[in-house]
């Protein structure tokens, strides 16, 4: 879904792109920092000792930056031709794990329905269908783009109305949800249409 606007974005973004290559950034380098701030913004959440806005606030500017990054190290792959079939894996791979340490920050730092919070988990997997060559971007109507933008939203409102997140990681389990379904009808037409031609 908002995976169009993140290409519009992607194209803003290429003097940013050309900062980070001159001083020797590769993809792989800020797809691993995005993973980093992933992790301090899940470690934020779950910060129970520390005054709830305080975490809050960290939470979502940590989470907002590892966004950024996971949008720049896209721009920098495509901009300078260091797109690589590992890149791309790692970027998915590590992916799954900041959502995964969302979602567990979260659920340790009750600021969410242990069981909803598990749900969510759950829908935010990514179907492997990728290795049998089927293309999964912007398959489906939460796609991560989408989540990072429900989950800052929900944490910025938790801040004047602490429910607001847990509503939010409602609205995630079910959307993360329907995408997997919406991903696993789109592989099932593909093979379908595939086996056909092959036949």
């Amino acid at each position: 879904m908002l995976t169009k606007l993140k290409q519009k974005v992607q194209q803003l973004l290429s003097s940013e792109a050309k900062a980070a290559h001159q001083i020797g950034l590769t993809p792989n380098m800020v797809t691993a920092t995005g993973f980093v701030l992933a992790l301090l913004s899940a470690v934020a959440y779950a910060l129970t000792p520390l005054d709830l806005t305080l975490r809050l606030l960290l939470a979502v500017v940590l989470l907002l930056a590892s966004g950024f990054c996971d949008t720049l190290d896209g721009v920098l792959a495509r901009t300078y031709q260091q797109a690589t079939a590992f890149g791309g894996f790692l970027d998915s791979l590590l992916d799954r794990y900041a959502d995964a340490a969302a979602y567990t920050g979260l659920i340790i730092g009750e600021l969410c329905n242990p069981l909803v919070g598990l749900v969510a988990l759950a829908g935010s997997t990514r179907a492997r269908a990728e290795a049998a060559g089927i293309k999964m971007e912007s398959i489906g109507i939460a796609e991560r783009p989408e989540r990072i933008v429900i989950l800052a939203t929900a944490t910025i409102a938790a801040i004047y109305w602490l429910p607001a997140l847990n509503i939010g990681i409602i609205v995630l389990a079910v959307l993360s949800n329907f995408t997997v379904l919406q991903r696993g009808l789109h592989v099932y037409k593909s093979l379908k249409k595939r086996n056909k031609s092959e036949n």
